[in-house]
C-alpha cells in the first residue's frame, strides 16, 4: 500500500462501547486485585517468619537463661560469698544479674514477635496508590 493513494473514508478504530469500557475496567480491577492478593500473602509470609523468629530467639533466652542459673550459679554465688562475706547475699547478687539477662533477652524477643510487625503495610500503602490512581484515571 505504499505509495498508492488510499480511496473511500480513512479508516479509524471504531468508537469504544461503554460495555468494552466497563468490561476492561472491570478485567484491569481484577487483575489489580489478584496482584494485591498476591503482595499480601508474600508479605503475610515475610510477617509470619519474623514472628517465628522472635520465638525462637525467646526460647534461646530461656534456654540460655536456665542454663546459666544451673551451670554458674553454684560457683558464682561461692566465690561471690568469699567477697561478701554472705552465702544468702552472694546468692541473691548472683540470682539478681541472671534475672537482668533474662529480662534484656526476653524484652529483645518479646518487641520482636509485635503483633504491629503482622501488619501489611507495604499492601495498604499499595492498595491505596492503586485506588488514587484509578480514581483519578476514571475521574480523568
Amino acid at each position: 500500500m505504499k505509495g498508492r493513494a488510499m480511496t473511500g473514508p480513512n479508516p479509524s478504530p471504531p468508537p469504544s462501547s461503554i460495555q468494552a469500557l466497563v468490561a476492561d475496567a472491570l478485567r484491569e480491577a481484577s487483575e489489580l486485585a489478584s496482584k494485591e492478593i498476591a503482595l499480601f500473602r508474600t508479605e503475610m509470609t515475610s510477617n509470619v517468619r519474623s514472628l517465628f523468629i522472635g520465638l525462637a530467639m525467646m526460647v534461646l533466652a530461656a534456654v540460655f537463661a536456665v542454663t546459666a542459673m544451673l551451670v554458674l550459679i553454684g560457683s558464682l554465688v561461692k566465690f561471690v560469698a568469699t567477697l561478701v562475706g554472705s552465702e544468702w547475699l552472694a546468692a541473691l547478687l548472683v540470682g539478681g544479674g541472671m534475672l537482668l539477662i533474662a529480662v534484656v533477652l526476653g524484652v529483645i524477643g518479646a518487641r520482636a514477635m509485635s503483633l504491629s510487625n503482622l501488619a501489611p503495610t507495604r499492601t495498604s500503602r499499595q492498595v491505596r496508590q492503586d485506588a488514587r490512581a484509578l480514581t483519578e484515571r476514571v475521574s480523568g
